[in-house]
C-alpha cells in the first residue's frame, strides 16, 4: 500500500453516506462491527502514512480530521454501543486502541 492509497482508505472509513456503507464511523454508528480484515487494513494504513509523515512538520487538513475521527468517534461509539446493549466482537477495544496509539505516534512523530 503506498501513501496516497492509505489516505484515501483512512479518509474513506470516516465518510458516513449511502455510497460508503461500510465506512468504520458508519458500521459502529449502526451498531455494526467492522467488516472482516477491515481494522487490520487500517493498521496498515496508518502504519504506511506514520512511516511517510515521521519527518514531515505538517499534515493535510483532510486526513488529520480523518485521524482525529477515527481514534476519537470510533472509541465514543464502542462507549455508547456497550451503554445501549450492543455486543461488539471481543478484541474490538483493544482494536480501537491499537489505531488510537498509532494515530498518536503519527500526530507526534515517535
Amino acid at each position: 500500500m503506498n501513501y496516497e492509497t492509505a489516505c484515501k482508505l483512512l479518509i474513506k472509513q470516516t465518510i458516513k453516506t449511502e455510497d460508503n456503507p461500510d465506512a468504520i464511523l458508519k458500521r459502529m454508528n449502526q451498531g455494526q462491527p467492522p467488516v472482516p480484515g477491515q481494522i487490520t487494513s487500517i493498521l496498515l494504513a496508518l502504519k504506511v502514512v506514520e512511516e511517510v509523515l515521521k519527518d514531515k512538520g505538517s499534515i493535510d487538513k483532510d486526513l488529520a480530521s480523518a485521524l482525529f475521527l477515527i481514534t476519537v468517534k470510533t472509541q465514543q461509539l464502542f462507549t455508547a454501543g456497550i451503554k445501549s446493549g450492543v455486543d461488539w466482537p471481543p478484541l474490538l477495544k483493544e482494536d480501537l486502541l491499537r489505531i488510537g496509539s498509532a494515530c498518536e505516534s503519527i500526530f507526534s512523530g515517535v
